[in-house]
């Protein structure tokens, strides 16, 4: 169980912890507790999360650019300063038409 102690008791902006690299996917764990985890990712145009499910719901923040989400085989576009939730156990993947920026929380339940 950690929290990055670099990023305790401070105010940051979201998209300075994190940069874009070409042609992959970054990711930055800023928080991992067996009742969840806090994740920045930063994915260059053209890259994305193949289809999964997980035993969580999580929550995707885009902090920058545009995802296209996909739940349950269903497309949502999801812009800067927007959210949506992912349901457990529903298969989901993310892609990036344009690069984005997102915060993901997956808080576990028992």
């Amino acid at each position: 169980m950690t929290i990055d102690e670099q990023y305790i008791a401070k105010a940051m902006e979201l998209q300075g912890l994190i940069e874009y690299q070409d042609n992959t996917i970054v990711s930055k764990e800023l928080v991992k507790k067996t009742t969840g985890t806090i994740t920045l990712f930063a994915v260059d145009e053209g890259q994305g999360i193949s289809e999964h499910s997980a035993p969580f719901d999580a929550l995707v923040q885009v902090i920058d650019g545009e995802a296209i989400v996909t739940i349950g085989g269903e497309n949502h576009v999801v812009r800067k300063d927007q959210m949506i939730i992912m349901p457990a156990d529903i298969p989901h993947a993310l892609k990036a038409d344009q690069k984005f920026k997102m915060m993901l929380t997956m808080i576990k339940s028992e």
